[in-house]
C-alpha cells in the first residue's frame, strides 16, 4: 500500500490518495524462485549451493572459536542399479526416504545437504572429538539397515560415508568436500556399508584408481589378465571335487593389482561384463580339460558380479550356450552370487536366476552371514551351496560363539536340502570342528592359496595319489 498526500493552491493538505495493490503472487514466486535457488525440490533439503554458503560460515564460526567440526560425505550404494532395473520413480521415492532417515540422525545446528543423484553431505559443527563423528556415521548407517518398502518391493539400501575433519584434514571447503569423498571411495572399496575417515594416502589411491582406469581400459583383451584357481575340498571324501576361479591382473609397469582395487572400478565404467564374459569362457574351457584329465563331474565355482545381473547387455544365455558347445554338462560350473544380488532383487535379477536354474547351472551364495541372510530368499530363489564367511570360521576352534553359528547355518541349510562350503580354513583344529559338525565343503589356504592351473593340476595328481 502507498498513500500519497494531495495539497491545494497554497500547500494544505486536503487529501490523503491510497493506492493497494496485490503482490501475493509476486511474493509467492520470488520465493519459489528463492527455494529453488537453495533447495533439493525432491527432498527440500538445502542443495549444493546452499550447503556450501552455510558450510564457509560455519567453518569461519569454528575457525575462530577453535572448534572442530567435519564433513561426512554419503554416497548410496549401488543405487543406480535401482534406477536401471525398476526405475526413476521408485529411486526418486529412494531418495526421499533416504532424506527423512538422515534428517532424524543430526542435531538441529547440524547442515544436511543433497549434493545430487544419490550424494548426500553432513557438516557436524562444535564437536569434542572425531569420535563424535563416528557415533554420528554409525548411527547414519543403523538408519539405512530396516527395509524400503515401495511398491510391494522390499529394498536393502547401505550408504559408504567418508569424513574429513577441518582443520585436520583440510582448511577450506572444496578441499574438505574433496577428501571427504575420497575417503567415501575407500568405504565403497573396502566393501560398502562403512565409514572411513580421510588420511593423505587416499589422495595417492585417488591418483591410483585414474590410473587404473585408463590402463584397464586399454588392458581388456590382452595377456594380463589370468585365472587362479583354489581348491574346493569335500570333507567326508578329502577329494577336490572342486575350485573356485579367482580373476587375477598383472600390469607391466603397475604391477600386481588387487581385485578388490579393479572389479568395482570395472563394476563403475561398464567393463565388468566384457571381463565376467572372459573369466566364464576361460573357466568352462578348463574345467573341460580337467574333467576330461581327472574326474568326470569336477566342478568349477565362478564369481559373478550384481552388474552382471542388471545389466541388459550381459547375455547369460550365451553362456549355457557355450556349455553346450563344449559338450559340458551345466553342472560343470556353479555361480556364486553375493546377498547384496538377492537383496536388491528386480525383475530382470529374478529373471536371470530362473533361467541359469532352469538350465541347471548351480547357484552358491557367497559371503553368508555377513548380509541380512534372509531365509525367504533362500527359499525363493533355491539356491545349491552357501558359503560361510570367513569372518565366522578364523576363531571357529576357540570361539564358542562362531561354533554355534556355523554348525545352526550347517543343520539349517541341510534342512532344506543346500550344501555348505567352509572359506577362509587356515588350521586343522578349524578343519576338524567343521568335519565335525556335517560340513560338506571347505577351501582355504589350508589345502593351498589361489594357484595357476599347472600348479593346480599339480595338486589334483597329489590329492588322487594320497587317495589311492
Amino acid at each position: 500500500m502507498t498513500i500519497n498526500a494531495i495539497t491545494n493552491s497554497t500547500g494544505e493538505i486536503t487529501h490523503y490518495c491510497s493506492i493497494f495493490a496485490d503482490i501475493t503472487e509476486r511474493r509467492a514466486a520470488e520465493e519459489a524462485i528463492c527455494r529453488l535457488t537453495y533447495n533439493d525440490p525432491l527432498t527440500d533439503l538445502p542443495n549444493r549451493r546452499a550447503f556450501m554458503e552455510r558450510l564457509e560460515d560455519s567453518l569461519v564460526i569454528s575457525r575462530k572459536n577453535n572448534q572442530l567440526c567435519a564433513i561426512l560425505f554419503l554416497d548410496l550404494d549401488n543405487f543406480k542399479d535401482i534406477n536401471d532395473t525398476l526405475g526413476h520413480d521408485i529411486g526418486d521415492a529412494v531418495i526421499k526416504e533416504t532424506a527423512s532417515r538422515l534428517k532424524m540422525c543430526i542435531r538441529e545446528d547440524d547442515l544436511i545437504a543433497r549434493l545430487g543423484g544419490d550424494e548426500f553431505t553432513v557438516c557436524l559443527t562444535d564437536m569434542c572429538s572425531a569420535e563424535d563423528a563416528s557415533t554420528v556415521a554409525q548411527k547414519l548407517l543403523d538408519a539405512m539397515s530396516s527395509p524400503f518398502i515401495l511398491d510391494d518391493e522390499r529394498l536393502y539400501f547401505s550408504f559408504s560415508i567418508g569424513i574429513a575433519l577441518f582443520p585436520e584434514h583440510g582448511e577450506s571447503t572444496q578441499e574438505l568436500l574433496k577428501h571427504a569423498d575420497q575417503a567415501m571411495y575407500h568405504a565403497k572399496f573396502s566393501g560398502r556399508n562403512k565409514f572411513s575417515f580421510f588420511d593423505v594416502s587416499m589422495a595417492q589411491h585417488a591418483l591410483n584408481k585414474t590410473e587404473i582406469v585408463k590402463h584397464l581400459r586399454n588392458s581388456m583383451g590382452s595377456d594380463q589378465f589370468s585365472i587362479h584357481y583354489q581348491p574346493i575340498v569335500n570333507l567326508e571324501t578329502g577329494m577336490i571335487d572342486k575350485a573356485e576361479s579367482l580373476l587375477r591382473w598383472t600390469h607391466p609397469e603397475l604391477g600386481y593389482i588387487s581385485p578388490d582395487e579393479f572389479i568395482p572400478i570395472a563394476e563403475d565404467i561398464g567393463l565388468i561384463c566384457e571381463l565376467g564374459d572372459w573369466v566364464f569362457r576361460q573357466s568352462a574351457s578348463q574345467v573341460k580339460s580337467w574333467q576330461e584329465k581327472f574326474k568326470e563331474n569336477f566342478q568349477l565355482s565362478i564369481n559373478i558380479s550384481p552388474k552382471q545381473f542388471q545389466n541388459e547387455s550381459c547375455d547369460l544365455q550365451e553362456w549355457t550356450d557355450f556349455l553346450s558347445q563344449k559338450a559340458l554338462s551345466n553342472k560343470a560350473v556353479s555361480l556364486e552370487i553375493t546377498e547384496g544380488v538377492m537383496m536388491n532383487e528386480g525383475p530382470m535379477t529374478e529373471q536371470r536366476l530362473g533361467m541359469l536354474k532352469l538350465a541347471g547351472i548351480e547357484i552358491s551364495l557367497d559371503d553368508f552371514g555377513t548380509g541380512y541372510s534372509s531365509l525367504a530368499y533362500l527359499k525363493k530363489l533355491n539356491v545349491d551351496y552357501l558359503k560361510i564367511d570367513r569372518t565366522f570360521i578364523q576363531n571357529i576352534h576357540i570361539n564358542h560363539d562362531d561354533q554355534a553359528m556355523c554348525e545352526a547355518i550347517v543343520v539349517m541349510a541341510h534342512k532344506l536340502n543346500i550344501k555348505v562350503i567352509a572359506e577362509g580354513v587356515e588350521n586343522e583344529a578349524q578343519l576338524n570342528f567343521l568335519k565335525s559338525v556335517g560340513c560338506d565343503y571347505a577351501q582355504g589356504y589350508w589345502f593351498s592359496k589361489p594357484v595357476t592351473s599347472d600348479d593346480f593340476e599339480l595338486l589334483l595328481s597329489e590329492n588322487e595319489a594320497q587317495l589311492h
